[in-house]
């Protein structure tokens, strides 16, 4: 395969169904044919010395035609640092459309490379160096957290560039961070879960959404979708089977126990996905869903001297993972639950049908709890 330097007559390209069609006016147009039907031809909006052709072309063997990419307008200074923005932004829209990118971590690499090319939109993005990007990082010390992703932003857009030889070097890596401290969410107390539960009786959206968390210890991004297409039947038991959006874990298949199913049962509405707006209707985000979740938070008592909700859904997925071990299941029966993916060392025991037992075993242990 010859690589893409430039669209001169001379050059051979040889990717399968990408097609160089010369028209009248001198110019050339690319069109790709459909992977699975060949007598569709999908437009190509760059050329093969682009940078994000291969992306291009990929969507285009789908039967996707991609728009334009904004690094084509004369917004961006071609290797400037505004222009290394778009280009990335635009492929993280694709790898987001082609499931490789979750829609919550482009939206917030998006606000922290935007304001990134604002403050050194018309540096030279292959010459940037890492005392600059420190002090764009000291800037925000006051946010450790943010001043954190930021750069975790950053250096995932130039380990990108790198990869396709649009940057020499990487100013990110190396850089420690503020938030040294931090822990993440916090785990819900056996009190908290009980002060929540006890604020939403059986039949709220409130109650099946908390229900929810604890008896799957799933992520805000797969309870928002979850629903009865993901209910599988082993052996005459209804089991959860999906894979998490959030890139890298394993699959989970969890069997559905008694809380859960009556908690569904207890809804006064039903939809495609177990949770559902005032409305009746799913959640258009993620964060649509957070918002509200807090919302319910706050009226359990769960807040502040600010009155601001002080536990989140995360939460509860820590403590599932706490109440687990408590209850004597091993650190591999956790992972199965949580579809981690890590120690590798263990991996191979929480493979395929032992994975799927080590989780039955681990579920049966929170059957037992009082809810």
């Amino acid at each position: 395969m010859a690589c893409p330097n430039g669209p001169q007559d001379d050059m051979r390209i040889d990717y399968p169904g990408l097609l160089r069609e010369p028209l009248p006016s001198g110019n050339v147009r690319w069109r790709v044919r459909h992977e699975k039907d060949k007598t569709k031809r999908t437009l190509l909006n760059v050329t093969p010395d682009h940078p994000l052709f291969l992306e291009y072309y990929d969507a285009a063997r789908a039967g996707i035609s991609l728009a334009k990419p904004e690094a084509d307008k004369p917004s961006a200074v071609k290797g400037s640092v505004g222009w290394l923005v778009e280009l990335y932004t635009e492929a993280m829209n694709t790898m987001n459309r082609q499931g490789q990118m979750a829609s919550a971590t482009v939206k917030q690499r998006k606000v922290f490379l935007d304001w990134f090319r604002e403050q050194r939109g018309t540096f030279r993005a292959a010459t940037m160096p890492p005392s600059d990007l420190v002090k764009l990082h000291d800037l925000k010390a006051d946010t450790p957290g943010a001043a954190d992703y930021f750069v975790k932003a950053v250096r995932a857009m130039y380990a990108w560039a790198i990869l396709r030889g649009l940057a020499q070097s990487n100013p990110g890596k190396g850089i420690g961070k503020l938030n040294i401290e931090g822990t993440g969410a916090t785990a819900w107390t056996v009190e908290d879960l009980r002060a929540d539960r006890d604020r939403h009786p059986p039949g709220t959206m409130a109650h099946l959404a908390l229900t929810l968390f604890m008896f799957t210890a799933c992520r805000i991004s797969d309870a928002v979708r979850l629903g009865r297409t993901y209910e599988i039947t082993r052996q005459g038991v209804t089991w959860l089977d999906f894979q998490p959006v959030k890139r890298g874990p394993k699959r989970v298949r969890i069997s559905l126990l008694p809380p859960l199913q009556n908690a569904l049962q207890s809804g006064t509405v039903v939809g495609k996905t177990c949770l559902l707006t005032e409305q009746g209707k799913p959640f258009q985000s993620s964060n649509a869903f957070d918002d509200k979740f807090r919302s319910w938070v706050v009226q359990a008592g769960l807040v502040d001297a600010e009155g601001k909700a002080t536990r989140s859904s995360h939460g509860i997925r820590k403590a599932a993972g706490e109440l687990l071990a408590l209850e004597g299941a091993s650190q591999y029966q956790i992972m199965a639950v949580h579809g981690h993916a890590s120690p590798k060392t263990s991996q191979v025991y929480t493979d395929g049908v032992d994975r799927d037992e080590l989780a039955a075993q681990a579920m049966t242990k929170l059957a037992r709890m009082d809810w």
